[in-house]
């Protein structure tokens, strides 16, 4: 009987949803394959990157690509040791904050396709990898969400190759 109830419990238990930084690749992929472009590949050092940028405009209070110490993507990717080893790279970014039901992956993701150049990055054919970083509360000092997402692609040196 207990096996029973423990069987109908699991089954009656809503379905386990996605890290929020998980769903909004989910929803990020969905919109790429809408419109012909491969699903991005997660990339751990990218979302060191973009949880760092998330977390320091929440607690600096700024919204921007550059902090105001002056670290724009490149150098914030290149302390992950990301850039290491790879002759050829682009980067992107994306920035989104929202409160209440404005700090959704939904309505991070839909705010960037209806923005032209948040829209081209999301969509572009020629990125492959994402890191995704999301920190509670808004560079106001408000309750929500703040997202850094970095896209990356790139080309790795081959050993016995010139440049």
């Amino acid at each position: 009987m207990l096996a029973a109830v423990l069987v109908t419990a699991l089954l009656l238990a809503p379905p386990a949803r996605a890290s929020p930084p998980a769903e909004t690749l989910e929803l990020v992929n969905a919109a790429r394959a809408l419109h012909g472009a491969p699903a991005l590949r997660p990339d751990r050092q990218l979302a060191r990157a973009a949880r760092h940028h998330s977390r320091d405009m929440v607690a600096r209070r700024y919204f921007e690509h550059v902090s105001p110490g002056g670290a724009n993507l490149r150098d914030r990717v290149a302390r992950t040791g990301w850039l290491r080893g790879r002759n050829r790279w682009r980067l992107a970014e994306n920035l989104g904050w929202g409160s209440g039901s404005l700090a959704t992956p939904d309505a991070i993701v839909d705010a960037w396709l209806n923005s032209p150049d948040h829209r081209r990055i999301l969509l572009d054919r020629g990125l492959r990898v994402v890191g995704i970083g999301i920190e509670p509360g808004t560079p106001q000092g408000s309750p929500g969400a703040t997202y850094t997402a970095d896209f990356g692609a790139a080309a790795h040196l081959q050993p016995g190759r010139s440049k």
